[in-house]
């Protein structure tokens, strides 16, 4: 069992940064692929970044020049650094892990991950 918990969302505006955080409980967080989603009102939840094992990230299209996703397996914490935020970053964001021993696109796969956060807020003004 994984318990998983976000920090770091907030109130900014249009162009400002923040750093979300998803601290993870457990001894095998290494061997843990985790990913962030994000779901803005009246709308699906989507994919936004992934990081396998390996620290190999993946990216959604609309944020991949502006978001980075890491990892530090000693803190037991994955980290979203979102950068020159825009008015349609807006959404509740939730981390996630699985176990799966693959990466690459299926970690863009909501059913692929077996733990999810509660979310974290983000909530950008233009």
């Amino acid at each position: 069992q994984v318990h998983l918990v976000e920090s770091g969302g907030g109130l900014v505006q249009a162009g400002d940064s923040l750093r979300l955080s998803c601290a993870a409980s457990g001894r095998t967080f290494s061997s843990y692929a985790m990913g962030w989603f994000r779901q803005a009102p009246g709308e699906d939840r989507e994919f936004v970044a992934a990081i396998s094992r390996f620290s190999v990230p993946e990216y959604a299209d609309s944020v991949e020049d502006r978001f980075t996703i890491s990892r530090d397996n000693a803190k037991n914490t994955v980290y979203l650094q979102l950068n020159t935020l825009k008015p349609e970053d807006t959404g509740r964001y939730h981390c996630a892990a699985t176990s799966v021993p693959y990466g690459g696109m299926r970690l863009r796969r909501e059913d692929t991950y077996d733990y999810w956060g509660q979310g974290t807020q983000v909530t950008v003004s233009s």
